[in-house]
């Protein structure tokens, strides 16, 4: 094999050597004759060795490096987007929990509050029941029924409910409910006389409008009239 690339060369040698004789030009060729493995078995190689220079500018090549630095870096701010934009998901999924959870305890602390203060009324008519069961005296079930009253205000008080006043007051549509009305002289006209049941506001929102009688001047105003000047011409 080696005699064979041998005699390869030889004949390259001798066949440029025969070229520039023709020609009469000395030539010396500096290019190296590489034999390896390959299936030509022989590579002509140039004594520099250098790499093929680009064809492109200099301007492109430039613009193309900082092109692959700046996706570079979009690829690299997107990811950090993506990974920031999941924490905020998940902490804005925590707060929502737990303001969830914290307003279902504070409503159950609530109710649990407005049920306790219930308790007292529930007992004052059991004692009253049992004291009308028993026998017991007209003043005894009375006392039984004002504590009942009692403990009832005094819950509503505790959850906020008021009640306000409505007798001998001007009648107005949006906190009274006129259920009769009642003669009256022209001063008391549009005035509250009378309260079948009182009415409740919870801070500035009204529960409930009280129901009440109200008065009403029933008499004809008295109107003089006046001759016309032409009624006392005689024809």
């Amino acid at each position: 094999m080696q005699e064979a690339r041998g005699a390869s060369v030889a004949r390259i040698a001798e066949a440029q050597e025969a070229t520039t004789a023709a020609e009469g030009v000395r030539v010396t060729d500096r290019r190296r004759v590489v034999l390896d493995d390959s299936p030509e078995g022989v590579r002509v190689q140039d004594a520099t060795g250098a790499a093929e220079p680009s064809l492109k500018p200099k301007y492109v090549e430039e613009l193309e490096a900082r092109t692959r630095a700046a996706e570079g870096l979009a690829i690299d701010v997107q990811a950090r987007f993506e990974q920031v934009r999941a924490e905020l998901r998940r902490e804005t999924d925590e707060i929502r929990q737990r303001l969830a959870r914290t307003a279902d305890e504070r409503v159950q602390r609530d109710r649990a509050a407005f049920i306790a203060s219930l308790l007292p009324v529930l007992d004052n008519l059991q004692l009253a029941i049992k004291a009308a069961e028993g026998g017991g005296s007209i003043e005894a079930l009375l006392d039984g029924l004002r504590g009942t009253a009692s403990g009832y205000e005094n819950a509503l008080s505790a959850a906020g409910a008021e009640p306000f006043k409505a007798l001998g007051e001007t009648f107005d549509p949006e906190l009274h409910e006129a259920v009769d009305t009642t003669e009256v002289e022209p001063a008391r006209d549009n005035t509250i006389t009378a309260e079948y049941s009182r009415g409740y506001r919870l801070g500035n929102q009204l529960l409930r409008p009280a129901r009440v009688q109200v008065g009403k001047n029933r008499q004809p105003s008295a109107i003089s009239h006046q001759p016309d000047r032409a009624d006392d011409i005689e024809w």
